[in-house]
């Protein structure tokens, strides 16, 4: 069998981080999975439209060739509960084969065979119980034309005909399909045994468990039978990616060549092959300076083509947006790959590495080398998926970073962890548990983690207790005093997820893959950042003055905390500090401790040491001690306009479109007064509004000319 390559060779790895070899992550919204999941539904329901198309065949009912006339008769076995083979076969010197006869798969009997010479043969039970259901096809010409027709037929059978689920299990429509060999094949390769193919496969095409349209036993039987093409292939394989390898490598040289910035670093082994590269760009090094203060490294995909892990590092940019920092790819999972950069202890280069095998060793492996990139410079924060060995890694290894479970891969492991025990429970359990996750309080949260592992009878469940294991990287309680600039959100996970897609979808081979990460993290392919109106809520100077530095991503977080500020009621304290508390909520105060001599403001909901913005209670006390601009230190560099990497768009617009906004708020306050006079005229004015906004939003977003005429009816009105 010739194996031919895969379309793409990226793949998300989903070993379980418990270390249980046999569980395994179904990722919550995986694209590959729903594509897959569909296929196989699109498949199915192929197969079911054209079984309720096949009507029972009859005597005398005409096919072009005796192959149609086969699959015909092979749907209507499937769709009443049986299969068929073809039996005996009648040919002469003039027409060659002149007659088929294909019978039911239990048709007959079985021959007792010479049992062998061995001391325990095997006594296998046959099917066959002779049964006579058939159809016998006769061939003719007629007009010089060759067609078949069928001559007997027989629907009578002496045995119990199976349902829909049994029927799908008999050897006849138990097919691996081309695709699904080559997946087998790559697996096999890669070390994996049957039971693991089996569920891997599972989990790519989102099936339940036994659902796939062949059992484990086909999948050994296909391994074994192509043992000596897996090998050859092997050998091809292995030709292939050191061919790749080097031409990566070379791509690289090219690339340092034509840009003396670009940075890259690799091993070899005893052979003087490349075993472990890692790169990343000018572009990259420079927004590091600027955004490398919390940082997420990614090792969510594999390459089963090339045995490749890949691992990128991104940062989070003023606006909201992740930033590529560097990449990575380890050739093996062996000790010397894991090993790679030990030799540079001298430089004391840290950064912390996640998700892997053993942890520890590719933590040593890659953090110098990319410090090395990035001039030596820890981050403060860095966010990765769960490991076992994590933890001990950067106690020892990073002392002075801080370690966090992303909230997002805790929530897409959820439904594969609980689901199937829990059952109908399950969106119960998950809605407790996004509580839990939010609650501010140590002693709160792990009252209630008891509460809910007692409610659900969890005690004894090995993910609740790994969970548990790890509860100071991932709940809010925990981590509300670690710097993270906002890379939790939802969002910032979307924008990796296309980031991914990006850089790994279309692949081929490696060199493909290095252009396309090129195209992605350059930083000239990026498109400017629009400077949208941003509107102000209050008449508080506050907000004007934050207006006026902020990207737009980070006024809109700050102005939120503006609005609700002002539901916020303060009481001084004898210390000068003061008790913040909302209006309608006694409970959960929060205390503001201000220091006038350094203009310090520290809240105990820990908010600007989490994200960088001011919250609601220090921006009320600010308020309440008239000052009309947030102090300096409070407004961080990397969330003002001056730190963008791309040109912001005309930054004159904002005070043009204020101009705007105060003709059109006059304007529409005295169309509302006029329009609430009688019902009537507040029905006119509101369809035509209606109308001429759907006009507004159909007209060209860029016109020089129409912003000039504006602004010159603004001057002369």
């Amino acid at each position: 069998m010739t194996m031919k390559p895969s379309n793409n060779i990226w793949i998300r790895r989903q070993q379980c981080p418990c270390g249980d070899w046999k569980c395994y992550v179904k990722y919550e919204g995986d694209d590959q999975t729903s594509v897959s999941s569909q296929l196989i539904k699109n498949e199915t329901t192929s197969t079911s439209s054209s079984s309720e198309a096949v009507f029972m065949p009859y005597v005398g009912q005409i096919f072009k060739t005796d192959e149609d006339a086969f699959e015909y008769y092979s749907n209507f076995a499937r769709k009443n509960g049986f299969s068929i083979r073809k039996a005996r076969s009648t040919e002469s010197q003039n027409l060659g084969i002149y007659r088929r006869d294909f019978v039911c798969y239990r048709s007959g009997f079985n021959q007792p065979r010479k049992k062998a010479n061995v001391e325990h043969p095997r006594d296998r039970k046959s099917v066959r119980c002779g049964c006579d259901a058939k159809l016998y096809l006769t061939k003719e010409i007629v007009n010089s034309v060759t067609q078949w027709y069928i001559s007997q037929f027989s629907n009578v059978h002496n045995h119990e005909l199976l349902e829909d689920d049994q029927v799908r299990l008999l050897p006849a429509y138990r097919k691996i399909q081309e695709a699904d060999q080559e997946r087998i094949l790559l697996l096999s390769k890669a070390g994996f045994p049957v039971n693991r193919i089996v569920k891997v496969l599972e989990l790519e095409k989102g099936v339940q468990p036994g659902q796939l349209p062949f059992i484990e036993k086909d999948v050994r039987n296909f391994v074994r039978t192509c043992k000596k093409s897996v090998q050859e292939n092997d050998a091809l394989l292995t030709e292939k990616r050191e061919n790749d390898t080097l031409e990566f490598l070379e791509a690289c040289k090219a690339m340092a060549e034509r840009d003396a910035d670009f940075v890259y670093d690799y091993t070899t082994d005893e052979n003087s092959k490349v075993e472990n590269i890692s790169w990343s760009y000018a572009d990259s090094v420079r927004a590091y300076t600027v955004f490398g203060d919390v940082v997420t490294f990614d090792t969510t995909y594999r390459s089963i083509t090339y045995g490749l892990l890949l691992g990128v590092w991104f940062g989070i940019d003023n606006h909201g947006k992740p930033v590529f920092l560097g990449c990575a790819l380890l050739q093996d999972e062996s000790l010397n790959s894991f090993a790679w950069a030990l030799q540079v202890r001298g430089h004391n280069y840290l950064f912390p590495i996640c998700n892997c095998l053993i942890v520890y060793l590719w933590l040593s492996s890659f953090e110098q080398t990319f410090l090395r990139f990035m001039r030596g410079r820890c981050p403060q924060t860095v966010l990765t998926d769960i490991d076992s060995s994590l933890r001990d890694a950067i106690a020892r290894e990073l002392p002075d970073t801080k370690h966090v479970i992303c909230s997002w891969h805790v929530h897409s492991k959820l439904s594969s962890w609980f689901m199937p025990s829990l059952g109908s429970q399950y969106e119960e359990f998950k809605a407790e548990f996004d509580m839990l996750c939010h609650l501010e309080g140590i002693e709160e949260f792990e009252h209630q983690w008891n509460h809910l592992v007692a409610r659900f009878g969890l005690a004894s469940d090995k993910h609740i207790a790994l969970l548990f294991s790890y509860r100071t990287s991932w709940p809010l309680s925990y981590i509300r005093s670690y710097f993270l600039a906002r890379s939790m959100t939802a969002e910032f996970y979307q924008s990796l997820d296309e980031f991914f897609k990006r850089i790994l979808s279309g692949q081929t081979c490696l060199q493909l893959f290095f252009e396309q990460v090129w195209f992605a993290a350059d930083l000239r392919n990026r498109s400017k950042e629009a400077l949208q109106y941003m509107h102000t809520k209050t008449c508080l100077p506050i907000e004007e003055n934050a207006r006026s530095i902020l990207t737009p991503y980070a006024f809109n977080a700050l102005q939120h905390e503006i609005v609700q500020s002002m539901q916020y009621a303060t009481t001084e304290l004898a210390n000068g500090s003061y008790l913040v508390r909302h209006y309608k909520k006694m409970e959960g105060e929060y205390l503001v401790i201000w220091i006038s001599q350094d203009e310090q403001i520290h809240c105990s909901c820990k908010e600007f040491e989490h994200s960088g913005i001011l919250c609601r209670h220090c921006l009320r006390v600010l308020t309440v001690k008239n000052y009309f601009e947030i102090p300096e230190k409070y407004i961080l560099f990397r969330w003002r306009l001056e730190s963008s990497l791309v040109a912001l768009e005309d930054q004159n617009g904002q005070c043009n479109s204020d101009e705007y906004a105060q003709v059109f708020h006059s304007l529409a306050a005295t169309l509302l007064t006029e329009s609430l006079f009688t019902k009537e005229r507040f029905n006119h004015v509101h369809r035509e509004l209606t109308r001429l906004l759907e006009h507004v939003r159909n007209m060209p977003v860029s016109n020089e000319f129409a912003s000039n005429m504006a602004a010159n009816n603004i001057s002369e009105s």
